[in-house]
Order: C-alpha cells, then sequence, then structure tokens
C-alpha cells in the first residue's frame, strides 16, 4: 500500500467487529457496533505546532463518528487527525 498521510494524520486499520458474544451468541451484521480500536498503519510528519506522537503499529482507540472511511485493496481503514485519536493501548 502506498498510502502517506500529510501534516497531522493517521491511517488506520480497524479491529473486526465481534461475531459472537461471550456467551456464545452469534451477531448479525446489522446489529455488530463499529469498532472504535484499531492498529497504525502509517503517519504523517507532524506539523510545526503539533509533532507526531503516534507511530506505525501502536493500538489506538478513538471516537465513535471519527475520521473518514477509505476502502483499499479490499480492506478497510479510516484516515483522521492525530488529535482524534482518544489513547494508546500497551
Amino acid at each position: 500500500m502506498n498510502i502517506k498521510p500529510l501534516a497531522d494524520r493517521v491511517l488506520i486499520e480497524p479491529t473486526a467487529a465481534e461475531e459472537v458474544t461471550m456467551g456464545g451468541i452469534i451477531i448479525p451484521d446489522s446489529a455488530k457496533e463499529k469498532p472504535l480500536k484499531g492498529t497504525i498503519v502509517a503517519v504523517g510528519n507532524g506539523t510545526k505546532d503539533e509533532e507526531m506522537i503516534l507511530k506505525e503499529g501502536d493500538t489506538v482507540l478513538y471516537g465513535k463518528y471519527a475520521g473518514t472511511e477509505l476502502e483499499l485493496e479490499g480492506k478497510k481503514y479510516l484516515i483522521m487527525r492525530q488529535s482524534d485519536v482518544l489513547a494508546v493501548i500497551g
């Protein structure tokens, strides 16, 4: 993949929504919640006012309506500003 986000933007691959609950109930596609966690696959260079603190490979949490969805090579991604990322996990 040849996408390089600009400025303070990051490209995130969302984790897959859960298919089965802990009790074993299968969740249909229409009832699945949008995942709020993902892995960063590309980062921009930051801006002169805001340095890029996130890096490729970080697992992050983001807001429910954050970012713009796009699909490349059959995979879904989100692109958003670094400030839309709420936390780094791990």
